[in-house]
């Protein structure tokens, strides 16, 4: 039997928490689809995140070591988004969760409909 860690940390949990709540993902398939972005950049292209929200969540993925902030030192500071090489490895997966999605939301949203709890 295989053991997920229900009385100690499980990687799993931990992780898929993390990239599983609202934004994260979306956050990284932006800064994927479009390189090196700008705070203001990815809020246009997300526009329906909070600042504060979009905030938290690069600081959430740049903390996890997906995400790269860079500071230019000019007034005012200029201030870069980029996808690390850990980022950039987990957009396959990301590309194929989303390629599943597409192709199976059909069948859930009938399923939906139809079953009665």
């Amino acid at each position: 039997m295989k053991n997920f860690h229900p009385t100690g940390t499980c990687p799993i949990r931990d992780i898929l928490s993390r990239l599983g709540d609202k934004w994260s993902m979306l956050v990284l398939v932006t800064l994927n689809a479009n390189g090196t972005m700008r705070f203001s950049d990815i809020h246009k292209t997300i526009a329906d995140i909070s600042q504060r929200m979009l905030t938290v969540t690069l600081r959430s993925l740049e903390t996890d070591g997906l995400v790269s902030r860079k500071i230019y030192p000019e007034v005012p500071p200029r201030v870069e988004y980029d996808l690390t090489e850990t980022g950039k490895s987990l957009i396959p997966h990301l590309e194929n969760l989303v390629e599943w999605a597409l192709t199976y939301t059909p069948d859930i949203i009938e399923n939906r409909e139809t079953v009665h709890v």
